[in-house]
């Protein structure tokens, strides 16, 4: 796996930062465009739906992992 790195994207009109490595982002950018939105919207949506003590990386790779777990059932 690669190292992580540091990524910007626009949500809700602000500027934000998160980092993770390329495996994440290409297992987001697959699941972003199966559900036919933009990376920056499914982002948003991780992000709105994210715990409050959860930063927003480790929230993007719990996301993807219950993906992928959802999809081997």
């Amino acid at each position: 796996m690669s190292r992580p790195e540091k990524r910007s994207v626009t949500i809700r009109g602000h500027r934000t930062s998160f980092s993770l490595e390329t495996d994440f982002v290409s297992e987001l950018e697959r699941i972003a465009a199966r559900r036919e939105m933009t990376m920056a919207a499914l982002i948003a949506e991780i992000d709105a739906s994210r715990a409050p003590d959860t930063n927003l990386s480790s929230a993007l790779r719990l996301y993807v992992l219950e993906a992928v777990k959802s999809e081997r059932r």
